[in-house]
């Protein structure tokens, strides 16, 4: 049986316990597979400036017939917009594109510690939300430096962040400092990006001993680590798949068999926020 879970964000608003990631989901077979997760029960969708499907997610929640209301929708700020009034141009076209009136989920896209203009882009997020634009308002990739600095300098912590999860780099240490600031974490490529960990025998053990797809037992140890996972999947079947994590519970000694598997050098791209750029 689903055991519906909502998390209250340190803004006051609920946001589901799960999400659709649909990067790379562009064009018409996008909007179909967006679509098509829609009536498969998701009613979280991430995209991004950056993955230029903003357009096909829109399409999709008009196409689908389900309310605007009924829907979290979250997109993402590059770093090449992150000067103030460039960083509210671009969110307003990314509304158009969705042909959105407000995103309910706003994020920065990575803190680009070199550029070092994160902190004027989450001034820009911090107004457009009063400006009714935006819900809510996060980031992504950002460590407990740049949450400090955004917190120091302007007062207000993120209510999202959203970051690299998953069993080969569980993020422990970022996932408690979140936590402990009232930030809840999400997970981007919440199963490897596909990668070899859904091929590692313990997780294959773990799967015939839950009688369950590996992906299920990855996405069910994401819930009960009290994170939101945001999977991507075409196939109608695999939605449906990742979605039925409900009706079992993982035991707290295999939960630690899990954790156990994460790796100091486990991101999938190499992708540091403490160095990496993304524009």
């Amino acid at each position: 049986m689903r055991r519906k879970k909502m998390y209250k964000l340190n803004d006051g608003r609920d946001i589901p316990e799960f999400g659709f990631g649909t990067y790379k989901l562009n064009g018409h077979s996008g909007v179909q597979s967006i679509v098509s997760a829609i009536n498969n029960g998701y009613t979280m969708l991430d995209t991004a400036y950056n993955y230029e499907n903003e357009g096909a997610v829109g399409r999709a929640i008009s196409e689908s017939g389900i309310n605007r209301d009924k829907l979290t929708v979250t997109s993402k700020l590059p770093g090449r917009y992150y000067a103030y009034n460039d960083a509210i141009t671009a969110l307003q076209e990314s509304l158009y594109r969705t042909n959105l009136d407000y995103f309910d989920l706003y994020l920065l896209h990575w803190p680009n510690p070199k550029r070092g203009m994160y902190v004027e882009a989450w001034q820009a997020l911090i107004d457009a939300q009063k400006f009714g634009l935006v819900k809510s308002i996060g980031v992504c990739n950002f460590l407990p430096e740049h949450l400090q600095k955004l917190q120091k300098e302007t007062g207000i912590l993120p209510a999202i962040n959203q970051i690299e999860l998953h069993p080969y780099f569980n993020q422990a240490d970022m996932c408690k400092f979140d936590k402990d600031n009232g930030i809840v974490t999400m997970d981007w490529s919440p199963l490897g990006r596909a990668s070899s960990v859904l091929q590692d025998p313990v997780l294959v053990e773990l799967g015939k001993k839950y009688h369950k797809t590996v992906g299920q037992i990855i996405l069910r140890w994401e819930y009960q680590l009290d994170t939101i996972p945001i999977p991507k999947s075409s196939s109608p079947v695999r939605q449906r798949e990742n979605l039925n994590i409900y009706d079992f519970e993982i035991s707290n000694s295999d939960m630690d068999k899990i954790n156990d598997l994460t790796k100091a050098d486990g991101r999938t791209h190499d992708q540091d926020p403490a160095v990496y750029e993304e524009f």
